[in-house]
């Protein structure tokens, strides 16, 4: 590991400000420990209010010179960040695994969503399009352009520690924006990382600080981003109650927000599935990162003829699950983030119990050789209801419930039946049972796949949920709207001022 933080420009202790150029930091020190092994990653010194208050400067004067830049060639930027990533995949990959906990494919994968997402925006920065329109008074033209806002703040979670924040940081780039990143605190590593990368992009094309900016620290600095004039867009991925702090402080000073909060993701399994392929989206959805994608799958719904198949399906399923060292690659499930998840996960379980429910796969914390950490927890199975209160909130564990039914229309009501609305799927080969879960009368979340499990979204598409989801959009699609502001313009070409809705205002000029 000492060559791979070698090789990100990594050390002991690390500054935690960036503004593009110099490190800096004044506030206390944070450590980095890994759920992998328990060990000491390295410890990052976090800014205070007057580091923030230096890095806002920096981005409001890179955001003049920025906007500035036509849009091909902040892409081209853009690109060459991309290449970097390319480069240093294998290296960033292995940390995100190793600080977060996620499996080392999973980390590689997590790096690829970043080149890709750059790819997508080399290509978007050629697309900026606004709208020409048909004006009702002769000799007039209408069109819409889009213009950058300013300066994007984004406060990203754990689970994606370095995605999240490209998916939103490339888009805004391209549209002429500059960012302020506010990683989580419990992965700093990895965004002083992705850091070192744009910096390397900033010195050789000699482009001023401030462009790309990280701060890192505890609750208080997302506070500062929160509630700062200065920042016209923040884009906050995690909790639902974080997000209703975070909306409700940007909404009181008229600015804008993205929020990706929490789910509570189910897949319906009908009679028509195929039960293969049903069975890897299944698993691989609810225990994939040990269970904390906002994407988990956290419920299945299943159709009462096949429930006790695919309940023994499962069963057998999870017997077989190997847990451990994330960066071996024969395990599949790695370690929760800390031990706060872990007696979150626990008293989850608890939960089931008191609530009603039956554990079929048990749980617990594993202990001994390879789980030092005492992060490690066994994926379980319950049988549930709905309307359980533990199966209506979001554990951020790999605990699935089961549940049957015996309509479609019933089985789409338990669906939609929670307050959250990210990710949803059906398992069918019957094309009206499909269709039926895409139409109105269907799935309520952002996301409703068919024969593909709740999890692992492509970048092509718009990413977001409906509901305590947040309603933002991030990634693909026209998701780039939402960090540019829309000028609708009107060109009088003529030789007199005709007024819409033919009003006469004759002065007798």
């Amino acid at each position: 590991m000492q060559n791979t933080l070698k090789a990100l420009g990594l050390k002991e202790v690390n500054e935690g400000c960036s503004t593009g150029k110099n490190w800096f930091s004044s506030g206390q020190t944070i450590e980095s420990y890994s759920p992998v092994d328990g060990k000491l990653i390295g410890k990052v010194k976090t800014a205070t209010k007057s580091d923030y208050q230096k890095v806002i400067t920096a981005a409001n004067q890179a955001f003049h010179y920025w906007r500035g830049i036509p849009a091909p060639q902040r892409g081209e930027y853009v690109r060459q960040f991309g290449n970097k990533l390319r480069a240093k995949k294998t290296e960033l990959g292995k940390l995100v695994s190793y600080e977060m906990g996620k499996s080392f494919q999973e980390g590689l994968g997590e790096v690829q969503e970043m080149i890709d997402i750059c790819d997508f925006a080399v290509g978007l920065s050629r697309q900026l399009y606004g709208l020409q329109l048909h004006s009702e008074r002769p000799n007039h033209r209408m069109m819409e352009q889009w213009h950058p806002l300013g300066i994007v703040g984004i406060i990203s979670a754990f689970n994606f520690p370095v995605a999240v924040w490209a998916w939103n940081t490339t888009l805004a780039w391209v549209c002429g924006d500059v960012c302020v990143w506010k990683p989580s605190e419990k992965v700093p590593l990895c965004s002083i990382a992705c850091q070192n990368i744009w910096n390397e992009v900033a010195k050789e094309n000699n482009l001023p600080e401030g462009i790309s900016n990280v701060v890192n620290g505890d609750y208080t600095i997302g506070e500062l981003l929160t509630e700062d004039t200065h920042v016209p867009l923040i884009s906050a991925t995690g909790s639902t109650r974080m997000g209703r702090i975070v909306g409700s402080k940007v909404a009181e000073r008229f600015g804008k927000s993205i929020l990706e909060l929490g789910g509570n993701n189910s897949i319906i399994i009908t009679e028509n599935a195929d039960l293969n392929t049903t069975l890897v989206g299944a698993v691989f959805g609810a225990v994939g990162t040990a269970g904390q994608r906002c994407t988990s799958t956290r419920r299945l719904i299943v159709h009462e003829n096949i429930f006790q198949l695919v309940k023994d399906a499962l069963i057998k399923a999870y017997s077989q699950l190997k847990i451990g060292d994330p960066l071996d690659e024969k395990n599949h499930v790695g370690p929760l983030i800390d031990k706060d998840a872990v007696n979150a996960y626990m008293a989850a379980l608890e939960r089931v119990i008191t609530e009603g429910g039956k554990i079929i796969v048990p749980g617990g914390i594993l202990d001994g050789k390879g789980y030092e950490s005492g992060c490690y927890v066994k994926p379980a199975i319950a049988e549930a209801t709905n309307d359980m209160a533990i199966v209506q909130h979001e554990t951020f564990a790999p605990i699935l419930y089961l549940m049957k039914y015996s309509t479609l229309e019933e089985a789409i009501e338990l669906q939609n039946g929670v307050p959250q609305g990210l990710s949803s799927a059906i398992m069918t080969l019957n094309m009206r049972e499909a269709e039926l879960f895409l139409s109105y009368k269907g799935s309520d979340c952002g996301i409703a796949n068919v024969n593909i499990g709740t999890s692992g979204a492509e970048i092509g598409g718009a990413f977001g949920g409906e509901k305590e989801t947040g309603g933002g959009r991030e990634s693909g699609s026209d998701a780039w709207k939402a960090y540019m502001r829309r000028q609708t313009n009107t060109i009088n070409w003529g030789n007199s001022l005709p007024l819409a809705q033919g009003i006469k205002f004759d002065l007798g000029i």
